[in-house]
């Protein structure tokens, strides 16, 4: 057991090494959500007449409503970041050193995913401190009930990503995969509008949205944001999130999956 907590361990500080050497990353993961809050919230507001949202809770502003949904955004890019780090860690061939090391492949893999999820995490509340000094503020208990919404969300979505880094075979492929995925996912979900809005407009976006995983990983990170538990957005990013990882573990298969195709 202690040999594997030390194995954890040293993914993790190497995933935080290499985060605190790249501070343009970290700088991108905080402009990108920023940009949306400060410059696109006006005219989505104004484009969906958006002032009071969902019967389930109600905002003053829709610039409150999208913070979840730009929490999601974050713990989305970084799953896909952290993919695409995976991928060139297998050009370089330090990828390959790991997995070939004596304790199993499962838990090797799952330690990236903690160490990404983790470094994800400490985004979004790192945005969250930046939305507190632009105005908006949650309740003190808010912010500690958000903390497992954001690991469970984070490590759904770095399962995502795992699985896709195990079916991509060169890293110059991967960024077409990768908006391939980030914008269906973000666009079509209630990270920008409420469920209710897109049934005004198409009943097939609106059924499209309702399964969307990313959508319910917005809804338990907007509900645990107030305190609340929502069971059925919990239920079904950890059943996405096992099977994602499950899919993971299969393309890294030596037997089935990358190492036999990359030989």
């Amino acid at each position: 057991m202690r040999v594997y907590l030390v194995v954890l361990l040293a993914i993790l500080a190497r995933e935080a090494r290499r985060f605190v050497g790249q501070r343009s990353r970290f700088v991108a993961a905080l402009i990108r959500p920023l940009l949306w809050l400060v410059v696109f919230a006006a005219g989505f507001r104004a484009a969906l007449g958006l002032s009071i949202t969902p019967p389930y809770q109600t905002y003053t502003t829709y610039e409150v409503y999208i913070v979840p949904g730009l929490c999601g955004m974050i713990l989305l890019f970084n799953g896909m970041q952290g993919s695409l780090s995976l991928v060139y860690d297998r050009e370089m061939g330090s990828m390959r050193l790991l997995l070939t090391s004596p304790l199993p492949r499962w838990w090797l893999l799952f330690c990236r995913l903690l160490a990404t999820t983790a470094i994800s995490v400490l985004q979004v509340y790192a945005f969250l401190a930046v939305t507190a000094l632009y105005g908006i503020r949650f309740d003190g208990l808010g912010y500690l009930t958000l903390l497992p919404a954001l690991l469970i969300s984070g490590i759904m979505l770095g399962s995502l990503g795992l699985a896709l880094s195990s079916l991509i075979k060169q890293l110059e492929n991967f960024a077409g995969v990768m908006n391939f995925v980030i914008f269906p996912m973000f666009f079509l979900s209630t990270a920008l509008y409420p469920l209710w809005k897109m049934a005004e407009s198409s009943k097939l976006l609106h059924d499209i949205c309702a399964v969307n995983p990313f959508t319910q990983a917005v809804e338990l990170i907007r509900f645990a944001l107030y305190g609340h538990f929502n069971g059925p957005a919990l239920i079904w990013t950890g059943l996405v999130a096992v099977i994602l990882l499950a899919l993971a573990l299969w393309g890294y298969d030596p037997a089935r999956g990358l190492i036999r195709r990359k030989h």
